[in-house]
């Protein structure tokens, strides 16, 4: 599927006299001349296929057809001294499939136009926010800017619209997803061969993104998490500033991001290539959750159905082992939810609720974190759901015991 088959999808599903307006967004200064790194607007990116700062898409939906325009930077020879070569018209058009390409100091000018020349009787702006105290997005910024310019006008979330849409992955962003994971793959396999007591933390989390780099992989999915010993129990911990010690355990969150899409993986290695006795017997229960939800997961049902599973199992086990009591006591020890969707984002856009449907592409991460033996342990795969189960898109990536172990002996790098 094309972008222009997204955009499709958009338009099958918004009423007739309707402006959508999305903005790329803006760089956001640091200090003084410094920024951060862009990133694109995801509904921007999944409707345009674009990744360039100071851009917009503009569409117009009648009855009898929609219109749709690119609003770009114009090539500036010295703009493109100092920061490289900008995108040109042509280029944007093959892209994303929209002929009419302007410049963006003409945007204003086409949205008065439609506003005061056509019926417009709503308009779609990304109006997504994640926290009450998160900074203004550059777009809901410009939908206030809208709304007090015309506040006759109803304005709605296209990031709510999105949702059936990017929900459901086509061929080719499931492509982008495993080229995304097999740089994964390969990142984590250099870990392995070079992985030893007394690195920091940070060096087999520079080992996973020299090698995604190495690889064409722009930016990794989200910041490394390479936690060791009790680092390994904290969710999100991405200090990585701790000396990995013999006889640990390290927990190594990560995934490249290729053509925009996210891979999300999580593997838990020995330090010193061999797992203790007590390290493999919680790490072969987390694995057994992690197949439990390989074989549940299917269309018709939902994440929280594939938790449930993944709690029986880990409960079971945690009963067995005499570490709790009942299976509603499991939170003690796994604290989080075994999926979430992934796509252009690592926790990608959905409806709590929503049923599976061929074409999600889901985590699996059962995990288990027990502080006082400073054991954490995660196993996380991707997987794509089809017709009457799913794929696990990751299965090249190893996760059985006695093949990381055999892999970290043949392999590792001695000097």
């Amino acid at each position: 599927m094309s972008f222009a088959e997204h955009r499709e999808k958009l338009y099958q599903s918004i009423a007739e006299n309707t402006l959508v307006i999305v903005y790329a967004g803006i760089p956001i200064h640091t200090n003084e001349d410094g920024y951060y790194d862009f990133v694109v607007n995801s509904q921007y990116f999944y409707l345009t296929g674009l990744e360039r700062e100071n851009t917009a898409f503009l569409a117009y939906k009648t009855a009898e057809k929609t219109r749709e325009f690119l609003f770009i930077e114009e090539p500036d020879p010295l703009s493109e001294r100092w920061t490289g070569k900008m995108p040109t018209v042509e280029e944007v058009r093959t892209i994303s499939g929209i002929e009419d390409v302007r410049y963006t100091d003409n945007l204003e000018g086409a949205i008065s136009s439609f506003m005061g020349r056509f019926r417009v009787e709503q308009v779609y702006f990304d109006l997504y926010r994640c926290q009450m105290n998160d900074l203004p997005d550059y777009n809901p910024v410009m939908a206030e800017r809208f709304r007090q310019a015309y506040p006759h006008v109803i304005l709605k979330d296209l990031h709510t619209a999105c949702v059936p849409l990017r929900e459901q992955k086509d061929a080719q962003e499931v492509e982008s997803i495993r080229k995304a994971l097999d740089i994964t793959r390969q990142g984590l396999e250099y870990v392995m061969k070079n992985l030893k007591p007394g690195m920091m933390e940070y060096q087999v989390q520079a080992d996973f993104e020299y090698t995604c780099r190495r690889l064409g992989a722009k930016r990794q999915a989200f910041p490394t998490i390479a936690g060791s010993g009790i680092n390994g129990c904290m969710m999100h911990y991405e200090t990585n500033h701790c000396e990995v010690q013999d006889g640990s355990l390290i927990l190594l969150d990560l995934g490249a991001k290729v053509e925009n899409y996210c891979s999300d993986i999580t593997r838990t290695y020995p330090a010193n290539g061999k797992f203790s006795p007590r390290q493999r017997e919680i790490y072969e229960l987390v694995l057994k959750a992690n197949e439990a939800v390989v074989a549940a997961a299917k269309p018709g049902i939902t994440t929280k159905d594939l938790n449930d599973v993944a709690c029986q199992v880990l409960g079971e086990g945690l009963i067995a082992m005499g570490m709790i009591q009942d299976i509603s006591e499991v939170k003690k020890y796994y604290m989080h939810s075994v999926s979430h969707p992934i796509g252009i984002d690592v926790h990608d856009i959905s409806l709590a609720g929503d049923v599976l449907a061929p074409g999600w592409v889901i985590s699996n991460e059962p995990g288990l974190y027990i502080d006082e033996e400073a054991i954490g342990i995660r196993i996380e795969d991707d997987l794509l759901i089809t017709e009457d189960g799913c794929e696990v898109l990751s299965k090249n990536i190893i996760k059985d015991p006695d093949e990381i172990e055999a892999f970290m002996v043949k392999n590792r790098v001695t000097s």
